[in-house]
């Protein structure tokens, strides 16, 4: 029998948040964001099941090529959400038909050297207030100009990305709508401003086309609400079983630095998962796992291939009973805070070696 350690997908999962996004931004267009191989869950799965969104965002050329490898992106357009980094890539962009945006001065004078057919679909970026990548808004005329004076350019879109849409209450959020729709509504472009929180909680911000990315894996985009409450559901539980049982001491150290001790005399299980599978080395004692469906609490250090835990609630637990680490009924978003980060970076870490598994 191989090692337990599991990625568990749920395709219907999946397809459930992107009809959410249909529910909650009907008019636009839904890009879905497919970078950082899927977030974890794998970017030729992902986009092999979302059939029904209109395009795909990722993060590079490298993975715009993966992406049209799989043959699960079709037809639709792929688009580059970093751009392109020098002229060597311009060959793959057309051969691949790849949607670079532009978001620097250097992109537009390397573009107005090629003669690429078919021309590209590009998309300028504006820095709305987000302070990252794009043009100043104001310059957004010149930038057009420029790029319809270049052969390979074909189509253009306008985007710009949400720094605070997490939170409702930030009027951040409301500054960058008006600024990004001041400078370039009216101009018959298609634009892009909704990430996942601008999905759920801002829908002036929808526009012709939305990019969702971390609502689409079942984790919440809002600060202070959960993702059930937003009727979302997870598309990744990790999963492991029991491989030990063991009966010990009052006092008895558990783990590395034996800085865990055990209060009574109790059973502790053993489990195989560590953060060489991608489960957090710095969770605390008391984050919770699930035993067959019942919470039970980490003790000790998370070491690379196992953790341990307290199974004084679960007496009956054996060797080769089911471990839930985060997925179906316990969120990620729950053990992220525990760790300290964000649900985004659980799933992104999430190490090879861990098979992935579709149910359902």
């Amino acid at each position: 029998m191989s090692r337990p350690a599991r990625v568990l997908l749920d395709p219907e999962a999946l397809r459930h948040n992107l009809q959410q996004v249909r529910n909650h931004a009907p008019g636009a267009r839904v890009m879905a964001i497919v970078k950082a191989d899927g977030y974890g869950h794998g970017l030729a799965w992902v986009a092999g099941v979302l059939r029904q969104a209109d395009a795909f965002g990722v993060a590079s050329v490298d993975e715009g090529v993966r992406l049209r490898d799989s043959g699960a992106a079709d037809s639709r357009s792929v688009f580059l959400l970093e751009g392109f980094f020098d002229a060597d890539e311009f060959p793959l962009l057309a051969r691949h038909r790849l949607s670079p945006v532009i978001h620097h001065e250097q992109q537009i004078v390397m573009l107005a050297t090629q003669r690429l057919k078919p021309p590209l679909t590009v998309c300028v970026k504006l820095d709305s207030g987000m302070h990252r990548l794009g043009f100043a808004p104001d310059r957004l005329p010149d930038i057009l100009a420029r790029l319809r004076a270049c052969a390979s350019v074909g189509e253009i879109l306008v985007l710009s990305h949400l720094a605070s849409a997490d939170n409702r209450d930030d009027s951040a959020t409301h500054r960058q709508i008006e600024t990004f729709l001041a400078h370039a509504a009216g101009k018959g472009l298609q634009l892009s401003l909704a990430n996942s929180a601008g999905v759920m909680a801002w829908p002036e911000s929808h526009l012709d086309w939305v990019r969702p990315g971390i609502m689409l894996y079942g984790a919440s985009p809002l600060a202070g609400v959960s993702a059930a409450a937003l009727e979302l559901k997870p598309v990744m539980t990790l999963a492991s079983k029991l491989i030990a049982v063991h009966q010990r001491h009052r006092g008895d150290a558990v783990g590395y630095g034996g800085d865990w001790r055990c209060p009574e005399d109790m059973p502790v299980g053993v489990v195989a998962m560590g953060y060489g599978d991608g489960y957090p080395r710095h969770v605390p004692p008391g984050t919770p796992v699930l035993i067959n469906d019942k919470p039970v609490a980490l003790i000790g250090r998370v070491s690379m291939d196992m953790i341990t835990v307290d199974l004084r609630t679960q007496s009956a637990a054996k060797v080769g009973d089911p471990v839930v680490f985060w997925g179906a009924g316990l969120p990620v978003d729950e053990i992220a805070a525990k760790a300290g980060t964000v649900s985004y970076e659980l799933l992104c870490q999430v190490t090879a070696r861990v098979p992935r598994v579709v149910v359902g």
